[in-house]
């Protein structure tokens, strides 16, 4: 009965937002939840968003070991949009990834086989274009590979864009796959709610999308979300501006996307919601244009 009444909801829900009009003059916010497939509590929040009804698009990071879980979850809901966490990092003390290539790619490693932590250590140990580029196209590789549906790229931490040469790279390759690149359809980035007090997040989010802190243009609002559960708190991130109890930040996004009070946004027609789907099917991939000015 309970599982009857959620599905309801969901399908209550969509009516409403298939009903919002496109307008020229519509405030659009893609939601872009990020780092799926990093781990099962990531996994749990993947599915309590999309539990909600919204749509929304996620980020999948395909060189992790959850992901294939992630897949599973992917395939059980193809309206969410997918897309490729172009990853050449691993910032977590005792959480450790390396890339899909393995010893192939030596100089994108530390001596154990791992991602850098962080972008500063990664150029230190002057990765070589070729290995970058290889191993990219085999997340792509691997993405595709599943049967999803694969829609973007983005790139975790910002490292697979954080040089010219690099984003040379990351273009080819999607122009390879047919694929989009996230903030390369003129989106703008709405204000970020991750470093902001866990106890504010909601009314951060609130905020921004009842008063109007966005702009007429396509707003990108990335979030991370995840249960705050034993295996997050876990965690410790590597990198200084890491945030200190991240597990429960990443709770109170997701708390802040699922509220009573956002929905209740979305259904008033304060915003209109899109996914990278969608606005690759609006734009065209052949409209895509750089305007790099942040991760």
């Amino acid at each position: 009965m309970k599982r009857a009444v959620v599905i309801i909801c969901i399908i209550f829900l969509n009516l409403i937002l298939v009903a919002q009009t496109d307008t020229d003059d519509s405030t659009f916010l893609l939601i872009r939840c990020d780092d799926s497939g990093m781990s099962n509590a990531t996994n749990l929040a993947l599915e309590k968003m999309i539990a909600t009804g919204l749509p929304f698009s996620t980020s999948v990071m395909f060189v992790c070991p959850w992901y294939q879980q992630t897949v599973d979850i992917l395939k059980a809901n193809p309206q969410v949009s997918v897309g490729v966490h172009l990853t050449l990092n691993a910032e977590w003390k005792n959480f450790r990834w390396g890339p899909i290539l393995g010893k192939q790619v030596p100089s994108l490693t530390d001596k154990e086989g791992f991602f850098f932590p962080s972008r500063k250590t990664f150029h230190e140990n002057n990765p070589k274009l070729e290995e970058i580029e290889a191993e990219l196209k085999a997340q792509i590789e691997r993405a595709v590979n599943t049967g999803l549906k694969v829609d973007y790229v983005d790139y975790h931490m910002g490292t697979a864009v954080d040089k010219p040469e690099y984003r040379a790279i990351v273009e080819k390759l999607a122009a390879q796959y047919n694929l989009g690149i996230s903030r390369y359809f003129g989106e703008v980035d709405a204000p970020s709610v991750y470093s902001v007090k866990v106890e504010n997040k909601k009314d951060s989010l609130i905020n921004i999308v009842s008063n109007k802190l966005i702009n007429d243009k396509v707003n990108l609002l990335v979030s991370h979300i995840a249960i705050d559960n034993d295996e997050m708190r876990a965690l410790i991130d590597l990198n200084q501006f890491g945030l200190p109890e991240m597990s429960k930040h990443r709770q109170a996004e997701l708390d802040a996307l699922s509220s009573a009070d956002f929905l209740a946004l979305v259904k008033e027609g304060k915003v209109k919601l899109i996914t990278y789907r969608e606005l690759i099917k609006k734009t065209g991939l052949e409209n895509m244009k750089s305007s790099f000015s942040g991760y």
